[in-house]
């Protein structure tokens, strides 16, 4: 099983520009769901779509399963087509994390205009803190635990493809390895998940899903295309 990043969007560009410019919002005139991918994300996703095809057809994916969401949707249907077409299918559950009031804010924004909600995200972590209308990071291993039964119930046996978020694919790796709080936070505390990034697990002889790369960039660098990394969004977009 692959876990793929979403390629760089322009909620991602936008959100730098905020960042750069001590902004409290980010400027977006769509929906979170509609942000697009931005024109180096379409490379980084044509580019990883490429290294899933050069591979030998027993290590390419046999089936996709995206986010919803259009930035997901966009780098999945590349891939799937760099692969002649493969099977693609949408699945809810593998949606962004939702932000709630906190959705479009920076992290100055948070603190200037919900400090109420900063303070409890500060005394809760990220992975409990659930800001009003969102979700924590628990709301979404929940969702996800869903979609691994899902995947052995349905396509057990078959090599599929995630193209999701940051966060799901943090909690995805929460879920699979069986991790604790105080671990996955160190994980996430190392550095982003790269736009296009790929995590991968294999099963081993026992039957068990093993991490054999996480946050893997090198497919990128053969079709010349940049790596980005954005942070975890705290109420922005990633």
């Amino acid at each position: 099983m692959w876990i793929v990043r979403h390629g760089e969007s322009a909620g991602n560009v936008a959100r730098d520009a905020a960042h750069a410019s001590g902004a409290d919002r980010i400027e977006l005139s769509a929906r979170d769901v509609d942000i697009p991918l931005s024109p180096l994300g379409k490379e980084q996703a044509s580019a990883l779509g490429n290294w899933f095809a050069a591979q030998r057809p027993s290590e390419r994916p046999e089936l996709i399963l995206s986010s919803p969401y259009v930035r997901a949707q966009d780098t999945a249907r590349t891939i799937a087509a760099a692969l002649g077409d493969l099977p693609l299918r949408i699945d809810e559950r593998l949606r962004e994390k939702e932000f709630g009031i906190l959705d479009g804010l920076t992290t100055q924004g948070v603190a200037a205009l919900q400090p109420d909600q900063a303070e409890f995200r500060r005394l809760l972590g990220k992975f409990y803190h659930r800001p009003p209308g969102g979700e924590s990071w628990c709301d979404v291993v929940f969702r996800l635990r869903s979609i691994l039964d899902t995947i052995a119930l349905h396509h057990g046996g078959r090599r599929v493809l995630i193209v999701a978020h940051q966060v799901v694919v943090l909690c995805l790796r929460y879920v699979i390895e069986e991790l604790s709080e105080a671990e996955i936070l160190a994980i996430d505390r190392e550095g982003d998940v790269a736009n296009c990034s790929v995590t991968e697990y294999r099963t081993d002889p026992g039957g068990q899903p093993r991490l054999v790369g996480y946050n893997v960039t090198a497919p990128l660098a053969g079709e010349a295309a940049v790596t980005t990394e954005t942070a975890e969004p705290k109420g922005v977009r990633g």
